[in-house]
């Protein structure tokens, strides 16, 4: 199967945009050198790549380790927050006050309502 070098430095620009991240902060944080991010970042010299580098600049932009390597490879980055138990409970707390609003909303209409029968 073809690797999608330019699916990963798509990925790579766009997460460097989203977190305000330099190529400078990204090469110290992953430990890598300069070059292999530039490379990577602009699609120059594609070419076999060690996981290592590839789960260390995943890591390194806040994503899981297999991140970089499953989007070369055309498959769906995993979502680390699936099945986080704060995360469920919180999409909970959010559906309960969803619907207490609702409650209230009806309330303040009804009551609208009645004021203007008075």
């Amino acid at each position: 199967m073809a690797k999608d070098w330019q699916a990963v430095a798509a990925a790579m620009q766009k997460r460097l945009s989203d977190l305000d991240m330099t190529q400078a902060e990204l090469v110290q944080r992953a430990r890598v050198a300069p070059m292999t991010v530039r490379e990577l970042l602009f699609n120059e010299r594609p070419r076999r790549r060690s996981p290592r580098t590839l789960a260390a600049i995943s890591e390194a932009l806040g994503w899981s380790s297999g991140h970089l390597a499953a989007i070369r490879d055309g498959t769906q980055p995993t979502d680390p927050d699936d099945g986080d138990p704060i995360l469920t409970e919180l999409d909970t707390i959010k559906e309960q006050l969803t619907a207490l609003t609702q409650r209230l909303d009806a309330v303040e209409r009804q009551l609208a309502a009645d004021d203007e029968r008075s």
